[in-house]
């Protein structure tokens, strides 16, 4: 259980996540944001420094709960390929129903200084590595052979994965899973699956 200034600093997380989505990273001020989470600007500052602690905070956040679920979709998973699967579905829904998430993810990554911008790389890179060691595994226990490099697989099966932050609509025909199983279908059926 969390302790009441971890609730707080989750609070300010969420309406960053909000007001940045909203405005884009450049255009807040830490204003915006304290106004966002009910908080005066003072109190904001007791709880984070700048708002580029809170830009790396929501990267933490995406890439850290996105490597937890990959290595239990994993660990779980029947057979490799319903590893890959499970992990390009869970990926649609995770991207469907976090949006604005990952529209800062994915749009204000340059606002990321080096120093800051290579633990998230680490971090990004962890969970490819989890996708291609399910989608190498498929492929040894299958004795198949791709006609591309499986890296350059997984990176074109998770950019049409991530993609759909862009045009997913909520109130569309198909729900995020269903969606995700859509996606997965299409994307993995070089892999036999």
């Amino acid at each position: 259980m969390g302790s009441r200034a971890d609730e707080q600093r989750r609070r300010i997380l969420d309406a960053a996540v909000v007001v940045f989505s909203r405005r884009g990273y450049r255009a807040t001020s830490m204003n915006d944001v304290a106004a966002g989470v009910g908080l005066s600007k003072p109190t904001l500052y007791h709880y984070v420094r700048t708002k580029q602690d809170l830009l790396v905070g929501i990267y933490e956040q995406v890439l850290d709960e996105s490597l937890a679920s990959a290595r239990a979709i994993v660990a779980a998973a029947p057979t490799p390929l319903e590893a890959v699967r499970a992990l390009v579905v869970e990926r649609v829904r995770y991207t469907c129903e976090h949006q604005d998430l990952l529209k800062i993810c994915f749009e204000e990554e340059s606002e990321l200084p080096d120093e800051l911008a290579e633990p998230i790389l680490e971090r990004r890179r962890a969970f490819e590595a989890v996708v291609l060691g399910a989608v190498q595994a498929h492929l040894d226990e299958a004795g198949l052979e791709v006609p591309i490099p499986p890296k350059v697989l997984v990176n074109t099966v998770l950019g049409a994965a991530n993609w759909v932050y862009k045009w997913y609509s909520p109130s569309g025909p198909l729900s995020p899973r269903e969606l995700g199983e859509q996606v997965a279908a299409v994307q993995l059926a070089v892999l036999g699956g």
